[in-house]
């Protein structure tokens, strides 16, 4: 951390208006990089880590890389004529446990990782179960999304994630979103030596501001129940759904 991230982090942990150690946070590393290999966005996800366990909530990293992901929306594609082995449901466990989800991507050609885009994908794929109050199964949890890169795209990537996020039923702070961009073209990357990326005040305020909202927000649907399930319980409603369809949206 910065001298400044450090001496503002340290002032704010101390008097935090809640506590917040029942709160799990789950960060999907959507890095092209297999553990161990290193991976600059888990960089700027170490620093967001550090002042989530300051108040005491739990974290943990995953790399949906390490695992084999099939393509397609099905809960278990190994249970389908397509594919032999799926990892998901192993991930997609972490996933329901979590208050608080931060997808994490590097930026390749203006664009989310295509890890990051196949991780969307399956958690689409569980859109149509839904919670204990009829709700979509992803209402009450928080989401906001840590972005690096050396080329254009940290905000073209964070609209598209956080639209995502919401569209499945994720309630998203203000500030949702945070990264880091080096010189544009083939520049040092956020933990490159001299990059200047760990250092950055900019970066490491918006980090900040993401963790504490995040904090927030979750602390908040926790406490209230959730969001009412007054006028949002999709079972009230037909929708045009067909014999064989999970969804109306479900049709790709």
């Amino acid at each position: 951390m910065s001298d400044q991230l450090n001496e503002i982090t340290a002032k704010q942990c101390k008097n935090a208006p809640a506590a917040y150690n029942d709160l799990k946070v789950l960060f999907l590393n959507c890095t092209l990089n297999r553990t161990p290999i290193l991976s600059h966005t888990e960089g700027l996800i170490k620093k967001a880590q550090a002042i989530f366990e300051s108040v005491g909530a739990s974290t943990k990293i995953m790399r949906p890389v390490d695992y084999t992901i099939p393509a397609g929306l099905g809960l278990d594609m190994s249970k389908t004529d397509e594919w032999d082995k799926d990892d998901w449901p192993l991930i997609q466990k972490e996933v329901d446990a979590c208050d608080i989800l931060i997808l994490c991507t590097s930026v390749w050609l203006g664009e989310k990782s295509s890890v990051c885009n196949r991780t969307l994908e399956r958690m689409y794929g569980y859109t149509h179960q839904f919670n204990s109050k009829g709700q979509y199964r992803d209402y009450d949890k928080v989401g906001a999304t840590l972005i690096t890169g050396n080329e254009d795209g940290v905000k073209h990537c964070a609209m598209n994630i956080l639209f995502s996020l919401s569209h499945i039923g994720y309630t998203v702070p203000p500030q949702a979103d945070a990264g880091w961009m080096g010189e544009a073209g083939p520049g040092p990357s956020y933990m490159d030596e001299g990059s200047g990326g760990p250092e950055n005040d900019f970066t490491n305020r918006n980090t900040s501001f993401l963790v504490w909202n995040c904090l927030h927000l979750a602390r908040m649907l926790k406490d209230n129940g959730g969001i009412p399930a007054f006028g949002n319980q999709p079972n009230e409603w037909q929708a045009g759904c067909q014999a064989g369809m999970d969804s109306p949206e479900h049709k790709g």
